[in-house]
């Protein structure tokens, strides 16, 4: 969601802070702005819109200390008055991702003090708080520690001083925030993509850290106010990895990426004889043996990632498994049961309702925890007992499509993994699911060559305004995702339904007007679903069909067919879901949305 940039250096710092925005951007925002400090004062530029905007308005700003933000908006209407960074009778500038939970009262208190709100946000008390203590005498550090004790809610934040150029201090908690490290100059991020031109060193911090950064040092404090060191990494994402190359969109890029994602990610299993716990973790061994039920906990499209799983443990490990939304999970009463292994997934690893879910699992007594994530220092792969890094690379379009295609590989090998152990899995059997694995990146890339003829399908859906997906078994999630990717980034409403709910409601909506997308695998409901399908055309629906070879579904006036290359017995959901990504991406260029950064959505979900 929102996004952070700081630095403090000897050169201007402008520059750096309008890079860091503009590899945010991917993130989600509506407005952008930063404050530098600039002989003994700050100078602000906010504006609405994109950062190019923002960059026009700051050609003559210049500071050696500054911060920077994008803001989706939580706490009133995108606009600049609401834009961060946020001020404090022109001594103190925040910015701030997460939120607030207890700022009105927070307002109501500041306000009786003589302290004067421009803004309708809950980022502005904590520059009101910071000041109220900063005139008192106390340093800069101790000023925001001591704020922080009076905020309920998550945050990232980073603050600088008028009378103070050569400090920064920042904090995380609830919301991610990480350090960069260079020569002479040090900067701080919540994404370390923003760093990538200036520095690849970064430290990672921890809940409740608070630190105070110069240009030749800093100084990291924990939560019990303990000074601390924490480990420097190098970052291994590279400038190449997060530029668009010679494809129209991010998008398009990382739909491309996924064979090569899908090698990544079966990097330690595709020249191994046989599946080991050990790719889990040390621990997994003993802990899947401990297990009776999985426990899935996601969002979006990874609870979609989740939905498919669920059909692979329970038929191939026969293992009992439940998925749940993670921000309906922890908000009912449920029963523990602490031989469930829970497993959560997310892209970031710093999805706030996920995180939160698996805390509240955890609170319950589940000991047996598994992250499946794309980022190895986020705040859930910490979190987790166990864990499997999914490798798809930096993924910056919105609309999730390598993240969720890895998120499935890696549910197919805990699926593999478990069965093995539960004695279901032969040695034959085994050898036949490595070698389906091994030959995915393959069968991925011939999905891709159908690209022409998918762009060609998407013409017909331009003056289209509603679209309704069919799935049977282990593909209704795909339908789901399909749906799911189209609503996102073209803005047609879509839905998804298990194509044998038809007649049960659904079935009233199609006429002419209403394109109806099914995907049809060459499985054991194929029947089924071609009895639905004619359901379809008998109401005078349009059908598009994505179907597997052998399934004789004839294309005719009203019955368009999409033949998938091959069927891939159980990793079919992986292969279908390419096609319906596709599909969106070219509805979505004959829409002219903006494909990359669709309105009111973002990346990465960092708040409740």
């Amino acid at each position: 969601m929102c996004g952070i940039v700081g630095a403090v250096a000897q050169r201007n710092v402008v520059p750096i802070l309008l890079e860091g925005l503009q590899r945010l951007e991917y993130r989600g925002y509506d407005s952008a702005g930063l404050v530098v400090v600039r002989e003994g004062e700050l100078e602000r530029v906010r504006s609405t819109g994109r950062v190019a905007e923002l960059t026009e308005r700051s050609v003559n700003t210049a500071g050696t200390l500054g911060i920077a933000h994008t803001r989706w908006a939580t706490h009133g209407v995108p606009s600049e008055r609401n834009a961060h960074p946020h001020v404090s009778k022109s001594l103190i500038g925040v910015v701030h991702n997460g939120i607030i939970e207890n700022y009105e009262s927070l307002r109501t208190r500041l306000t009786a003090a003589g302290y004067e709100f421009t803004s309708d946000t809950d980022t502005e008390v904590i520059a009101h708080l910071v000041h109220s203590h900063y005139v008192t005498g106390v340093s800069l550090l101790e000023a925001v520690r001591a704020s922080l004790t009076e905020l309920v809610g998550a945050y990232a934040i980073g603050v600088v001083a008028a009378d103070n150029p050569d400090q920064l201090i920042c904090s995380r908690r609830g919301s991610p925030l990480l350090m960069g490290i260079g020569i002479g100059e040090n900067f701080i991020a919540s994404d370390v993509s923003a760093l990538l031109p200036v520095t690849s060193k970064v430290i990672y911090l921890e809940e409740g850290d608070v630190v105070e950064i110069e240009r030749l040092s800093y100084r990291i404090y924990n939560a019990a106010g303990a000074l601390i060191e924490r480990p420097v990494q190098i970052s291994e994402i590279s400038n190449e990895s997060v530029s668009l190359g010679n494809y129209r969109h991010y998008m398009q890029k990382e739909i491309h990426e996924q064979p090569q994602a899908i090698a990544d990610t079966l990097e330690s299993v595709c020249n191994s004889q046989s599946i080991v716990p050990g790719i889990f973790g040390a621990e997994a061994a003993a802990s899947f043996a401990q297990i009776d039920s999985i426990l899935i906990l996601a969002c979006g499209t990874s609870y979609h990632a989740g939905l498919v799983a669920r059909y692979w443990l329970e038929e191939i490990a026969g293992i009992q498994c439940t998925v749940e939304i993670a921000s309906e999970y922890r908000y009912r009463t449920s029963v523990p049961n602490p031989k469930t292994l829970v497993v959560v997934l997310s892209q970031s690893g710093e999805t706030a309702d996920t995180q939160a879910a698996l805390n509240h699992a955890i609170a319950l007594g589940h000991h047996h925890t598994l992250a499946i994530c794309n980022v190895p220092e986020s705040a859930l792969v910490r979190l987790a007992k166990l864990r499997f890094l999914t490798r798809a690379g930096p993924e910056i379009g919105v609309a999730s499509t390598k993240a969720f295609i890895t998120q499935l590989v890696a549910l197919f090998l805990l699926t593999l993994v478990l069965a093995k152990q539960r004695n279901r899995l032969t040695p034959e059997s085994e050898q036949e699911h490595l070698h389906a694995l091994r030959h995915l990146p393959a069968a991925t890339q011939k999905v891709l060559n159908l690209e022409p003829k998918i762009a060609k399908l998407a013409e017909q859906f331009a003056n289209k305004h509603h679209a309704l997906f069919l799935g049977r078994g282990l593909h209704y999630p795909i339908a789901l995702e399909g749906a799911l990717k189209l609503k996102e980034i073209s803005y047609i409403h879509a839905e998804a339904y298990p194509a044998g709910e038809l007649k049960h409601g659904p079935l009233a909506l199609v006429d002419k007007d209403m394109p109806v997308i099914s995907v049809a695998p060459n499985d054991v409901l194929l029947e089924k679903l071609k009895s639905n399908l004619h359901e379809v055309r008998a109401r005078g629906g349009e059908l598009y069909v994505f179907a597997d070879a052998d399934t004789h579904i004839r294309e005719e006036d009203g019955v368009h067919i999409m033949q998938m290359p091959e069927h891939a017995g159980y990793l079919s959901p992986i292969l279908h879901t390419i096609p319906l990504q596709l599909l969106a991406y070219y509805v979505a260029l004959q829409k002219g949305t903006d494909v990359d950064k669709p309105r009111n959505l973002a990346k990465s979900v960092t708040v409740e």
